[in-house]
């Protein structure tokens, strides 16, 4: 059983942790704050996608940080959480509350039973942003996985990953590999000091049936906080070195962070 705790600050906001490590960052009063470098990077992205309410569903809930984003920014977003923890959602719902007139419904359900219900063609935006026992989960990595999200997305629709991985990068290569052949348009952000391989951390995978603008994500990346590095298409495929898919036969979960939380592999 995980263990959750939402730890309380001065400003209003609330950490909310999973088994000791801090997943979400909400602050109430204040839905553009966000706190994490990773998730920074996914609203940069959802920036640029057009302009209106979006269609978005989200694996994996914690604080739903970037549904009350979204929801602030883009009012009427009709948003889908997919978070299978209800007892997890029950407690950020009573001391992290959402806001009066939200248009996002919370699913307890995991993220290979929630999209297998979803109407082909739904969604604008699909976010992954799931952990199990602080690792992606395998079933969230597999080629069969991405061609049901694909199916799911509409026609100029983005798939955002959070993946996390060690300094050889040779998971996120294998989960880019099958991304890349559900959804061929393909981008990464990270940290500069991610890409160089000097610690374990965050990269946000992106992919689509239609060219991304790439210079459009690059700026928006760059007007975040912790800043960061776009890599597209073949220079992506090449920084990360060829790969095969994993397949629900074979898939295995992401690497585990070091122990304890704040310790970083160094190279």
């Amino acid at each position: 059983m995980r263990e959750f705790a939402v730890e309380h600050d001065e400003f209003g906001g609330g950490t909310v942790s999973i088994d000791g490590y801090p997943q979400s960052y909400v602050s109430t009063d204040d839905p553009e704050l966000l706190v994490f470098g990773y998730v920074q990077h996914l609203a940069a992205v959802l920036e640029t996608l057009p302009e209106g309410p979006l269609a978005v569903t989200h694996v994996g809930g914690a604080g739903m940080t970037l549904p009350r984003y979204l929801n602030h920014l883009r009012p009427g977003s009709p948003q889908i959480v997919l978070e299978p923890d209800e007892a997890l959602t029950e407690r950020v719902r009573r001391e992290l509350p959402l806001p009066r007139g939200h248009r996002i419904r919370v699913r307890a359900q995991t993220g290979r039973q929630g999209v297998a219900q979803l109407k082909d063609a739904s969604a604008d935006a699909f976010v992954v942003d799931a952990f199990a026992q602080n690792q992606v989960p395998a079933d969230l990595t597999t080629i069969e996985w991405f061609w049901d999200v694909a199916r799911v997305l509409r026609p100029g629709g983005a798939l955002l990953m959070n993946t996390a991985d060690d300094v050889d990068h040779r998971h996120v290569a294998r989960v880019h590999a099958g991304m890349s052949q559900a959804l061929p348009h393909t981008l990464a952000v990270a940290a500069a000091d991610i890409w160089k391989r000097r610690r374990f951390g965050n990269l946000v995978l992106v992919g689509s049936r239609q060219p991304l603008d790439t210079t459009e994500v690059a700026r928006a990346v760059a007007r975040t906080a912790f800043g960061g590095r776009v890599v597209a298409g073949r220079d992506l495929a090449r920084s990360l070195g060829s790969a095969r898919a994993f397949s629900d036969a074979d898939a295995v979960p992401s690497p585990p962070p070091p122990t304890p939380p704040d310790a970083w592999r160094l190279r």
